[in-house]
């Protein structure tokens, strides 16, 4: 099984963290032109596995923890649901909420350096991430439910991308204490925090 894509790419980290959950290995290797074959969107990561071409970061862990038999994706279609529900909008809602304001303070990028689109983007983060604190005391634990899910994957890089941002936070005590429940996983330590322990 192959993994193309630098280890710096919070969409590729979501993979390596994933498969430091299910114990599988891989090889990894940074995406060149040779690959452009693999994925029309030229973007990473891309996972070859066998006769299998999967491209899109959320589907290849659902893939994974499928095709390994993952309590981490539930095999009931509730459960499931529930799970999906909150990697979606991580990959939808979330990450469309910080994508201006990230990218001008921590990217530093010339064209993301309107005041009010980074303030606005600041204000549409932090209400993104109340959602999450808002879930986690309903849950006690997790982002689905009271076990550790493909959920927690995805938004456990959201939540450690949006505490490493440097920008005014509200003190959600509940995201807080989700971040640290994470950093107890040897793979969230890798591959979830940027390598910080």
């Amino acid at each position: 099984m192959k993994i193309i894509g630098k280890t710096t790419s919070i969409n590729v980290r979501k993979v390596l963290w994933t498969c430091a959950e299910l114990g599988l290995a891989y090889e990894r290797e940074d995406w060149n032109a040779a690959h452009a074959a693999l994925n029309p969107n030229a973007m990473v990561p891309v996972l070859v596995d066998g006769g299998i071409v999967l491209w899109e970061s959320n589907t290849i862990c659902r893939y994974l923890a499928a095709r390994h038999g993952s309590a981490m994706l539930p095999a009931d279609a509730q459960g499931r649901a529930r799970v999906e529900q909150w990697m979606d909008w991580q990959a939808t809602e979330l990450n469309t909420a910080w994508r201006y304001a990230f990218m001008a303070l921590v990217r530093n990028s010339p064209s993301h350096q309107d005041p009010a689109q980074i303030e606005a983007g600041i204000a549409a983060w932090n209400r993104h991430i109340g959602i999450l604190d808002a879930q986690l005391a309903s849950t006690g634990a997790y982002a689905a439910g009271d076990t550790f899910t493909l959920a927690d994957v995805v938004l456990g890089l959201s939540v450690n991308r949006w505490m490493m941002t440097p920008m005014a936070r509200p003190d959600y005590r509940n995201v807080a204490a989700y971040y640290d429940r994470l950093n107890e996983r040897p793979g969230y330590r890798e591959f979830g925090r940027n390598g910080i322990a």
